[in-house]
């Protein structure tokens, strides 16, 4: 099965960024541990800063009917961007959204999640393995 991973601003810096919220592992060793761990699952993985860029990538990955499904971490756009909510809404197969830290136990302009009512499910507060429950889900209860 084919998922991609879309994640938004600033998480080209985990494992570098605030160790203390998003841990020491960054994306590129954490996705050669987790391919190696699933190799039945397809991985592809895109990360923009820029808003624009992640309502293409959702668009895109979206309409790919290879695709079982979408985790998305919107980062900071989580919060704050409607035109992302929107494009999870058009998108025809299952958006799961993962936060790396539990946003409710963060600042108070973290607590509004846009993206709720308009995914699948939404995992937070388990590190980069939120990441992998949500692929393991896709895997398990989609169809391509």
């Amino acid at each position: 099965m084919q998922i991609a991973i879309i994640n938004g601003p600033n998480l080209n810096l985990t494992g570098i960024r605030e160790p203390e919220i998003y841990g020491n592992t960054g994306m590129d060793a954490w996705l050669l541990q987790t391919k190696a761990k699933h190799p039945d699952i397809d991985i592809s993985y895109y990360q923009s800063n820029v808003e624009g860029e992640i309502i293409n990538a959702l668009q895109q990955f979206g309409q790919d009917k290879a695709f079982g499904g979408i985790v998305l971490n919107a980062g900071a756009y989580t919060h704050t961007s409607i035109a992302i909510a929107d494009a999870v809404a058009a998108t025809p197969i299952p958006v799961i959204a993962v936060h790396i830290s539990n946003p409710l136990s963060r600042e108070p302009e973290r607590h509004t999640d846009l993206l709720l009512g308009k995914c699948k499910g939404v995992i937070s507060g388990l590190g980069l393995y939120g990441y992998e429950l949500a692929m393991v889900y896709l895997r398990d209860n989609t169809t391509p």
